[in-house]
């Protein structure tokens, strides 16, 4: 029975995915946020399940991205659709409700079609799995950011905009062009020949894991004095640490 448990974890975070989805969709940007990162979590525990009682095989490896490209492909993707159908719109949550199917609304301006680029994230998303199955450079490590670091990033925009009273992150993300800038320096990030470290540890002392302990740190203090904010700079500062670690092996 115990080489399932992995499986019915990236189930789990695939049924999340798919309600994520419903949930982006339907205009519910902070309850698919929600959704995505419970679907992370699953996603980190199936890979633990997986190498604790040595259980993996082709079939999860497989399975694991089949659901990733749901829960940290598809529903990214329809996120940013949905932030970059407000901002060019120029109005906002309170002022307008507009879900997926209603776009064709916004055909009286000559910019309607421009929300379809956050799909970009999708298929970015999509070569970055597939990718990543038949690269065999990436077992300790990561080249390129991962699909669910980046989906964290896209799907905590709106819970910045919900939660934060910070100006400056709101008139930023009300901007299509931010948007769009952000949209595009994801999909290449995610496919990017970058090498990035990863937070396996094989051991706990502090020579070796220097740059883990420093995220480790950095995050929870960013995490207890910026709140929502603290998501998608942590997601920065990882790809940061990750640089100019590569820079000092150099």
């Amino acid at each position: 029975m115990k080489k399932h448990i992995p499986n019915l974890f990236t189930l789990m975070n695939l049924f999340s995915g798919m309600i994520a989805v419903i949930m982006a969709a339907t205009d519910e940007l902070v309850l698919a946020a929600l959704f995505v990162f419970l679907g992370i979590f699953f996603d980190f525990f199936d890979g633990f399940f997986a190498r604790k009682f040595n259980v993996e095989g082709e079939l999860g490896k497989q399975l694991d991205s089949l659901a990733d490209v749901v829960t940290s492909g598809v529903v990214p993707g329809i996120v940013m659709f949905q932030l970059m159908l407000y901002a060019t719109k120029g109005q906002w949550f309170m002022e307008l409700s507009c879900e997926v199917g209603d776009w064709r609304d916004y055909q009286d301006t000559y910019y309607y079609f421009l929300p379809f680029t956050g799909l970009l994230i999708t298929l970015a998303a999509a070569y970055r799995l597939a990718n990543f199955n038949i690269d065999e450079r990436q077992s300790n490590s990561f080249i390129g950011l991962p699909t669910p670091a980046f989906s964290m990033f896209v799907v905590s925009l709106p819970l910045i905009l919900y939660y934060s009273d910070q100006l400056f992150f709101h008139q930023l993300l009300q901007n299509f062009y931010v948007l769009l800038a952000i949209t595009i320096a994801g999909c290449y990030m995610m496919n990017a020949e970058i090498p990035l470290f990863s937070l396996k540890f094989k051991n706990y002392g502090f020579k070796g894991n220097e740059s883990k302990y420093i995220f480790l740190i950095g995050t929870l203090v960013m995490l207890l004095t910026l709140q929502t904010v603290a998501i998608p700079l942590t997601i920065l500062f990882y790809v940061l640490l990750s640089v100019i670690e590569n820079r000092i092996k150099k």
